[in-house]
């Protein structure tokens, strides 16, 4: 599908400004909010490959870094923003409603598409703001991390973890017998973390694209209450 609006954008968080890259198919049926995970950002080819994807299937797509560049350089060095998840997802929320305040994307569904620590980050937002998220998809993601949160998520949630990803698997099964949405933890034989193997990535893709075009269409489910 043709991009008919495709822009740097900043998206004030708090008392901080966050960087994004927004991109709007003609005729889009949801938008994806991406939620990198630490060391990537909207600059990664990786990212943009899959939101290229994601736009021919009829999303618009925000690459968003939840992290300043100079929150970025001191995380570098010190790993202090990259586990502070609710931090990151509070940054997310604040994209949401960005997103929601915008003409041109306010009447699309909300998806999240988190990688890494933004996986968590994005579980935490989904519970926070059941209003705003329709659905979300964990790439390689640490869901672990979103503690408590887990059970209060109501949005459709798919785990996508690489079959030889051996200890992430065991953190996300750990993690889906907690939700209470619906949910499926799918493993994409012989990939690794990064899904760097060939056909990889594009199997992510194309699992993720199938679940926001199944559930970003549907009335938000209720999530069952925790015993």
């Amino acid at each position: 599908m043709a991009i008919i609006d495709s822009r740097e954008v900043t998206i004030r968080a708090g008392s901080v400004s966050l960087d994004g890259l927004l991109a709007i198919p003609e005729q889009a049926c949801g938008v994806v909010v991406f939620a990198h995970g630490s060391g990537s950002s909207r600059f990664s080819p990786r990212n943009r490959r899959v939101a290229r994807a994601f736009n021919g299937t009829g999303f618009a797509t925000l690459l968003l870094d939840l992290l300043t560049a100079s929150e970025n350089e001191r995380d570098t060095r010190s790993a202090e923003f990259r586990f502070d998840i609710p931090l990151l997802a509070r940054r997310l929320t604040f994209a949401m409603n960005w997103l929601a305040k915008r003409s041109s994307t306010r009447a699309l569904p909300v998806g999240l598409f988190g990688a890494s620590t933004g996986a968590a980050a994005a579980l935490i937002a989904a519970a926070e703001c059941p209003e705003l998220v329709r659905a979300v998809v964990s790439r390689g993601g640490r869901p672990d991390l979103a503690g408590a949160a887990l059970e209060r998520v109501c949005a459709p949630t798919l785990l996508i973890v690489g079959g030889d990803d051996i200890p992430v698997i065991a953190l996300n099964r750990q993690a889906a017998r907690r939700l209470r949405c619906a949910h499926e933890l799918a493993i994409v034989a012989g990939a690794t973390h990064l899904f760097e193997e060939w056909g990889a990535l594009e199997r992510v893709t194309e699992l993720a694209a199938d679940w926001f075009h199944s559930h970003l269409s549907e009335r938000m489910p209720v999530a069952t209450p925790a015993a």
